[in-house]
């Protein structure tokens, strides 16, 4: 069986909204060890809160020219840390300002196993918590050092939901990732504000295995997953994203619904895994997008947010993600079956983890020098007052398609600010070669169409590219015959 992305997308060239954004130090008087989680509490105490691998929590002023920081939490003592273990993530109660509890992710020995616990702490205190407060709400065993997972999460729905990656190794050697009487390989999701018969909390009642008689894990909210590091959700819609650190070739981005199997270790990205070839598709959910395993992509996912910050008005609504190895950040867009993703920078960070704050400001680490960073652009109302998004460039139909396609775009009344209409429409390879040019013209505001016939080209993905002015945007197309 084959299955074809719905798009993929190429950028040769940046174009002007994205030279707009910069990357600029958030706190340049402050650096932590070994960042792995950056949470804000919302309770209007202007706070942010860093997770540090080796077991501590610091808390410190949302504000440029902070310069001190206090110790929230210190549970080194009991964390093991290393390589992909140690205390890995944070949540705050969504009612943390009335009964101060938040959750936290980390790694214990003897045996191995994955903690998840709660702690107390009174909300108006600056003091360092009471690690005698601890709760334990779950442990579960881990059979190798490797593949943690980390996010914890509360979702809109107010229950708490954890990701555990697939007990390690390299290619799920103990088939973890199809197996749902393991919590291992999953993200699953929890209600810590009630409690059942041996155990301090309950399973919601729509969680996809409840009442099951196969022995599948009640927790479980989606599966097949080999290792999702971070996940989020996005504040507007409440979609679930998930980054899910691959294998040896392909990183993926996954959106997450209740009950969904994510092919883990029948699939890696878009490819079959195990086999390696026309493996059984039936019932997957397949991502959003992938990327391979290269100095242009990367080697290891780090997830990131949905921004609807305010300092950068050209990354609204766009998911905002990097990769650990290769410093590369992204933005992703996604509209029904069309997805964009463009690359906002190559860095030299090693991105480790993103946040945002209480005005939903978006924020990223660098594992390597304890920094964090955040974006800059064009403030979201002088962006909206002279966007120029109101330019678009439609996705083809057909598509695929055999020989000839219609492509669709807009040019709208043009704001002062934009002088010039002038319209370019190429068409590219997949080698960023050009195969023709369908528009180079002045253009008065309307709805265009042009029709591009690959009549004399061979079956294979196309790029259509639209630029004018300072607006650019690019379209793949699949040509089969």
């Amino acid at each position: 069986m084959k299955h074809y992305k719905y798009i993929i997308l190429l950028i040769f060239v940046f174009n002007s909204i994205i030279a707009q954004v910069t990357i600029k130090e958030a706190f340049p008087n402050l650096n932590f060890s070994q960042i792995v989680d950056i949470q804000s509490v919302k309770d209007g105490t202007n706070r942010l809160f860093v997770v540090s691998q080796p077991g501590y929590i610091y808390s410190f002023e949302n504000n440029s020219s902070t310069s001190n920081f206090d110790t929230f939490l210190d549970i080194s003592a009991n964390t093991l840390s290393g390589g992909e273990k140690g205390l890995l993530g944070l949540a705050f109660h969504p009612n943390f300002s009335e009964n101060g509890y938040f959750y936290v992710d980390y790694t214990k020995s003897d045996p191995l196993r994955t903690v998840i616990s709660r702690f107390y702490t009174d909300p108006q205190s600056l003091d360092e918590v009471d690690v005698s407060t601890e709760k334990i709400l779950l442990e579960v065993e881990q059979p190798r050092g490797n593949h943690n997972g980390g996010q914890i999460s509360f979702g809109p729905d107010g229950y708490l939901y954890i990701s555990f990656g697939d007990g390690g190794s390299a290619g799920d050697p103990d088939n973890h990732g199809q197996d749902r009487t393991t919590l291992l390989a999953s993200i699953i999701r929890i209600d810590v504000d009630s409690t059942a018969e041996n155990q301090p909390y309950k399973i919601p009642v729509d969680n996809p295995f409840v009442g099951n008689n196969e022995g599948y894990k009640e927790e479980i909210f989606a599966y097949g997953l080999r290792n999702v590091w971070r996940f989020s959700f996005d504040s507007e819609t409440g979609e679930l994203w998930a980054a899910d650190v691959g294998q040896g070739k392909l990183e993926e981005i996954d959106i997450i619904k209740n009950g969904g199997n994510y092919g883990w270790r029948i699939m890696e990205g878009f490819d079959c895994y195990n086999p390696s070839s026309d493996c059984d598709q039936a019932g997957l959910e397949l991502p959003i997008w992938d990327y391979g395993h290269s100095s242009d992509g990367g080697y290891s996912i780090t997830g990131g947010f949905v921004y609807h910050g305010n300092n950068a008005g050209e990354l609204q609504n766009k998911y905002i993600y990097g990769d650990f190895v290769t410093g590369n950040i992204w933005m992703l867009y996604k509209e029904e079956r069309i997805v964009e993703n463009e690359l906002i920078d190559n860095t030299n960070y090693q991105i480790s983890t993103f946040g945002v704050d209480d005005e939903n400001e978006l924020y990223f680490a660098d594992y390597s020098n304890g920094k964090i960073y955040t974006f800059e652009g064009t403030p979201v109302s002088v962006f909206k007052k002279n966007n120029n998004l109101n330019f678009s460039l439609q996705q083809n139909y057909p598509n695929p398609f055999n020989p000839s396609t219609t492509i669709k775009y807009s040019i709208p009344n043009v704001a002062s600010s934009f002088s010039s209409s002038y319209v370019i429409l190429e068409v590219y390879d997949l080698l960023g070669r050009e195969v023709t040019t369908l528009v180079n013209e002045e253009q008065l505001p309307g709805n265009y169409e042009v029709r591009f016939n690959g009549r004399n080209l061979s079956s294979g993905i196309y790029f259509a590219k639209l630029t004018t002015g300072s607006f650019s945007k690019t379209i793949s197309m699949q040509l089969l015959k």
